[in-house]
């Protein structure tokens, strides 16, 4: 009868220390898991920005482009306006 307790003493002891590195190990994913997902979300943040800025980048551009041409336009009719 002794064997069987002792048995089982250990059965138990050995179940709870399992128990515990599960529930580490399941912590220790949760926040491996946490930390990636807010690295991927500041990727995609950065990248976001990234994207705003060449979107200004280009309309600033264009408009740079615009009133080159308009002066080009204006230049233009003043020649012949003044020939």
């Amino acid at each position: 009868m002794k064997k069987v307790a002792l048995t089982a003493l250990v059965l138990v002891l050995g179940l709870a220390a399992c128990e515990k590195k599960t529930e580490t190990t399941v912590d220790n994913n949760t926040v491996t898991t946490e930390n990636t997902v807010g690295l991927d979300t500041n990727v995609a943040v950065d990248a976001g920005n990234a994207a705003d800025n060449a979107l200004d980048a280009t309309t600033q551009a264009a408009g740079d482009v615009g009133n080159a041409t308009a002066n080009g336009l204006n230049a233009t009719a003043n020649v012949v306006a003044n020939k």
